[in-house]
């Protein structure tokens, strides 16, 4: 498969960069340093620019977004991928996965109790951003997975994640590390049954 990762010079998209290649598929990753692991096709450029995004995608079979926030840009997410969105459909690419957070959305009664309110109110403006990011995606008509993490940690990778669809009642632990989320997100990319669904995350 043909992988376009938005966001993947470090963090989340970059162990799902490494993730994906070790499994055979040929990634490349477009972020504004035009950096990447190694050994992945990487482009540097702006991803709210939709020619470059267009560049970008062509010729991809999915999108994976990562991307986040920016200085001075009150809604990075929502706007890259607004212009993600464009750039797939002018392109014909239908498979979109992307990462959103826990607490946007619908899925406020997943975080744990003891964490709602608190990450609800210090995370307001960043909610905001996902939840119109998230709009953007559900309108889109595309093929789209949203994935939202609980606390994200740079601890070893576990092999271990606890999902919740919007749907089932539940909660979640506080943390998951990066390199399980990038797992799940490529287990998520290769799930039909992920397809319109936001599923939320943690390692326990």
């Amino acid at each position: 498969m043909k992988i376009t990762v938005v966001g993947g010079s470090k963090g989340t998209g970059a162990e799902f960069a490494k993730l994906a290649q070790q499994a055979g598929h040929e990634v490349t990753v477009l972020s504004r340093s035009g950096q990447a692991p190694h050994s992945v096709r990487a482009l540097a450029g702006d991803a709210s620019d939709p020619q470059v995004v267009r560049d970008a995608v062509a010729g991809a079979d999915a999108v994976v977004l990562t991307v986040g926030a920016a200085k001075k840009v009150p809604q990075q997410r929502a706007l890259v991928t607004q212009t993600v969105i464009g750039a797939m459909q002018v392109a014909g690419v239908r498979r979109l996965v992307v990462q959103s957070s826990l607490g946007a959305g619908d899925s406020g009664s997943q975080l744990p109790g003891f964490l709602r309110f608190v990450m609800l109110l210090a995370l307001a403006k960043p909610l905001a951003d996902h939840n119109a990011q998230e709009a953007h995606v559900t309108s889109s008509g595309l093929a789209w997975t949203i994935v939202r993490p609980s606390g994200l940690t740079n601890n070893e990778a576990t092999g271990r994640w606890k999902a919740l669809t919007a749907s089932e009642a539940g909660t979640l632990g506080g943390t998951i590390t990066r390199s399980d989320l990038a797992a799940y997100l490529l287990h998520a990319l290769n799930d039909d049954s992920s397809i319109g669904q936001a599923i939320s995350l943690s390692n326990r």
